[in-house]
C-alpha cells in the first residue's frame, strides 16, 4: 500500500504513525493546498514527495491509495475524483454526508475493481470483536448504552460567534456526525440495521446539533446513543442481557479493556496491545488488500452504508440540514 494523504490535522499525523504497524504500507506522497503545512507534515515523517495539486498526486504511479481526512462534506468529491482516477480509497468518518453519496462511491469501487475502505476505529478493534463474540453469553439483549462525551475547545469559539468547520452545516458537521459516529458504528455492528431511529439534540443557532441522544431500535432491544462536543462526561458502553453485561470504561473509538459480569463472576479482557487507535484498522486494511480479499472490503462497505443510513435518519429526524442534502 502506498499512501497519499489528504489533510494535514492531528487526525493525519496518528494516521501515519500507524502505517508504521503494517507490514506493507507507507505514505509516498502529502497533499494540501498549503505547501508551507504539507512541507511542514512532509518533512516530520520523512516524506519526499508533497502535491498543492490533487491531480498531481493522482496521477503519481508510486501512490494506489488515496487517504482522505478533509472536512467532512469534502470526503465524497475526493474519494470519487480518486475512484474515478483508478486509486483504492481510506476515507475518515463520516464517509459521506449522504446515503447517494455513499452508494455512488461504493457502485463506482466495485464496478473498477477497487478497495475503498471507511478509516472507523471501533469496528477493527480485537475487544470489539471479543465482545462479539461473547454477545451469546449474555442471553437475549435488552439494553445497549455508549456515551462518548468530550467538550471541544471549538465550542467556545462557537458561543463567541466563530464557527468552525465542526460545527458547520457547510462541512457536515456536528456532533453526530462527529462523535456520536462512533456510538452508532459500536451498535450497528453489533446488531445491524435498527428497525426504527430518532434523534433528539441540543441545537446553535445555526441549526448544528452541539450534542445529542440517537435512540435505536430493535426487535427486543432499546439502544441509547449519547455525544455530545459541548459538555464532558466519563465515557463508556454497556450491554445488558438477560444473563449478564458487558462493560468499557472507555470511548467507544477506543475500547479499551472490558469487563463481562454473568451472575456473580466478572472477568476483565484485553486483547489489545498496541496505543494507537488507528494500527488495527490499518493493518486490517493491509492484509484485505494483500489478500485482494474483495469479499471482506464490501462486507465492510455493507456495515458503512447501514451506519451512514441510521445517521442520516437520525440527522432528518432532529431537523439537521446540510447543503449535500439538496445536490
Amino acid at each position: 500500500m502506498k499512501i497519499g494523504t489528504i489533510g494535514t490535522g492531528v487526525i493525519v499525523e496518528t494516521f501515519l504513525n500507524a502505517l508504521q504497524e503494517a507490514q506493507n504500507a507507507a505514505c509516498t506522497a502529502v497533499y494540501s493546498r498549503n505547501e508551507v503545512t504539507a512541507r511542514k507534515l512532509a518533512d516530520k515523517f520523512q516524506i519526499r514527495q508533497i502535491y498543492t495539486d490533487y491531480e498531481g498526486m493522482l496521477a503519481d504511479d508510486n501512490v494506489d491509495f488515496i487517504y482522505v481526512a478533509s472536512p467532512n462534506s469534502l470526503h465524497y468529491d475526493y474519494a470519487l475524483r480518486a475512484l474515478q482516477k483508478g486509486k483504492n480509497v481510506i476515507c475518515e468518518k463520516p464517509f459521506t454526508s449522504t446515503v447517494e453519496e455513499t452508494v455512488t462511491l461504493i457502485e463506482l469501487a466495485k464496478r473498477n475493481n477497487l478497495f475503498l475502505f471507511e478509516a472507523i476505529t471501533t469496528i477493527h478493534f480485537p475487544n470489539y470483536i471479543k465482545i462479539k463474540e461473547l454477545l451469546p453469553s449474555l442471553g437475549d439483549l435488552k439494553i445497549v448504552q455508549c456515551n462518548y462525551s468530550q467538550y471541544s475547545s471549538r465550542y467556545d469559539k462557537l458561543m463567541a460567534g466563530e464557527i468552525t468547520n465542526v460545527f458547520d452545516p457547510a462541512f457536515s458537521g456536528g456532533s453526530l456526525v462527529d462523535i456520536n459516529i462512533y456510538n452508532l458504528h459500536f451498535v450497528i455492528g453489533l446488531l445491524g440495521e435498527p428497525k426504527h431511529i430518532t434523534y433528539m439534540a441540543n441545537k446553535a443557532d445555526n441549526g448544528i446539533d452541539t450534542s445529542g441522544i440517537a435512540l435505536l431500535k430493535y426487535d427486543g432491544i432499546v439502544c441509547e446513543c449519547v455525544g455530545a462536543k459541548d459538555s464532558h462526561s466519563p465515557s463508556s458502553a454497556v450491554i445488558q442481557g438477560t444473563k449478564g453485561y458487558i462493560k468499557i470504561q472507555s470511548p467507544p473509538q477506543e475500547c479499551r479493556s472490558f469487563e463481562v459480569g454473568i451472575g456473580d463472576r466478572i472477568e476483565t479482557y484485553n486483547e489489545q496491545q498496541i496505543s494507537n487507535r488507528m494500527a488495527y484498522e490499518v493493518i486490517a486494511f493491509e492484509k484485505i488488500y494483500s489478500h485482494r480479499d474483495f469479499q471482506k472490503c464490501h462486507e465492510l462497505l455493507d456495515h458503512s452504508l447501514r451506519v451512514i443510513k441510521a445517521a442520516v435518519l437520525a440527522r432528518q429526524d432532529a431537523g439537521i440540514v446540510f447543503p449535500a442534502d439538496h445536490i
